[in-house]
């Protein structure tokens, strides 16, 4: 939730510059499907209870669809990065198994329960790719108080791009075409 409500405060930020993000919300994005429903099916692999092979299997399988949606729209600003930091989980969670190894110290400061059926991050034994794991905290008693990865870092990074990329201030009226747009038209 941590790493979703970064994202979404991501999105909006440019407004509390009173700019809109016209860059992001003009694009045509291909598939839009696709990465609506990644999120769907990494709530179902995590809320969900199923066998643990089946959990594992259906996370690894959200981070397909997302680098798919990632790919058909790698033009849009802000996604090459999305999906360096969407690869750099996938990859990590697909090498151990499912899971995205965590610190155990950060999994303590945040307040989480290792013990959990199946979580899409916990502490492992022998990790593999360990420093691209949830090895940092946002501490518990703070607001949605988890652990988080270089790659969901990234993965924020790239959203504030999208989000900033394009900007225009509110009320200002649309600049006109450039030569080089009117010469593609």
């Amino acid at each position: 939730m941590l790493v979703l409500a970064l994202c979404v405060l991501a999105l909006v930020s440019p407004l509390f510059a009173l700019r809109w993000p016209a860059g992001l919300l003009l694009h045509r994005w291909r598939f839009p499907l696709l990465i609506w429903a990644a999120l769907a099916l990494q709530v179902v692999a995590v809320e969900v209870p199923m066998p643990r092979a089946l959990a594992a299997t259906l996370h690894i399988f959200t981070y397909v669809v997302a680098l798919g949606f990632l790919w058909v729209n790698r033009r849009a600003a802000g996604v090459w990065v999305v999906a360096a930091g969407a690869f750099s989980n996938g990859l990590t969670i697909a090498l151990n198994g499912g899971v995205l190894p965590a610190r155990a110290g950060a999994v303590a400061s945040a307040g989480i329960d290792p013990d959990l059926a199946f979580a899409n991050s916990a502490v492992l034994e022998h990790p593999v790719l360990p420093w691209l794991g949830d090895v940092f905290a946002w501490p518990a008693p703070l607001p949605l108080a988890n652990v988080f990865s270089l790659g969901d870092i990234v993965i924020v990074v790239g959203v504030f791009v999208a989000a900033w990329t394009g900007t225009r201030r509110l009320g200002a009226a649309e600049p006109p075409p450039t030569a080089h747009a009117q010469e593609q038209d």
